[in-house]
């Protein structure tokens, strides 16, 4: 499985990556060594993915996060919120 995600860092911001295992991912950027971006903007936390079935896809898409608005990834983020179970 491979995923398309954002996380919300310190500062508010979201950041838009891709992994193939979305709990060591999390951990990565939680120890500095995810991405130069969330390394100084810890902790993050999950706050939206997706899942694919190939790299490529997940790729693609998170391509499409990086390009959103900070208000679009917001939108995102809010609906995916409503629809967890709670």
């Amino acid at each position: 499985m491979n995923y398309a995600y954002l996380v919300r860092c310190s500062d508010n911001s979201l950041y838009a990556g891709w992994t193939n295992n979305i709990e060591k991912r999390l951990k990565a950027h939680n120890a500095g060594t995810g991405a130069k971006y969330t390394k100084s903007r810890r902790p993050v936390t999950l706050s939206y993915f997706e899942t694919f079935d190939t790299k490529s896809e997940a790729m693609k898409r998170e391509a499409a996060l990086k390009k959103m608005t900070h208000q679009q990834k917001e939108a995102l983020v809010n609906a995916w919120d409503h629809q967890m179970p709670g």
